[in-house]
């Protein structure tokens, strides 16, 4: 069955059936790479895109459930990385691994654009479900008020 998904502000024909999961669509149809597989069942974040400006997990997600939306990956907030978030975590050297990084900085994009000056419960409320076996929880932290100083960042484009 062919749906059409808008990815990136780019639509776009998948031939899957509708309860395939996103991350799948993403990764094995699309060649996005940038959302990763970490568990499998929506509880590490390493998978998140926006939908809709959103923080999602691709994981759990079946594209059926979000033909009507706008669905952003890493790869789409910014193409040319100077999305605040992402001058923010290059920065201050954010990343150890780097795996649940795109997860982190698209949930991180998300709380912004609804936030956009958090407390540090605010971004700790919102951070809590993206899981970093590295620990750098701290300089995640740093990243997102720096971010919020800088520029009024926004999550991603919305639908046209």
């Amino acid at each position: 069955m062919s749906l059409k998904l808008r990815i990136n502000n780019v639509l776009t024909s998948v031939d899957l059936p509708p309860d395939t999961p996103l991350l799948w669509a993403l990764r094995d149809t699309l060649d996005l790479k940038g959302a990763k597989y970490g568990c499998g069942i929506g509880a590490c974040g390493a998978c998140t895109v926006l939908v809709d400006g959103v923080a999602t997990r691709s994981c759990i997600t079946p594209i059926g459930a979000v033909a009507s939306s706008s669905i952003t990956t890493i790869e789409g907030l910014s193409p040319d990385g100077t999305h605040p978030v992402q001058l923010a975590w290059e920065q201050l050297d954010v990343p150890q691994c780097g795996y649940c990084q795109s997860g982190q900085v698209l949930t991180a994009a998300a709380l912004l654009s609804h936030t956009p000056h958090p407390t540090d419960a605010q971004i700790d409320a919102a951070m809590s479900n993206n899981l970093c076996r590295c620990g750098t929880y701290s300089r995640i932290r740093q990243a997102i008020h720096q971010a919020a100083s800088s520029a009024a960042p926004t999550a991603a484009p919305q639908k046209k």
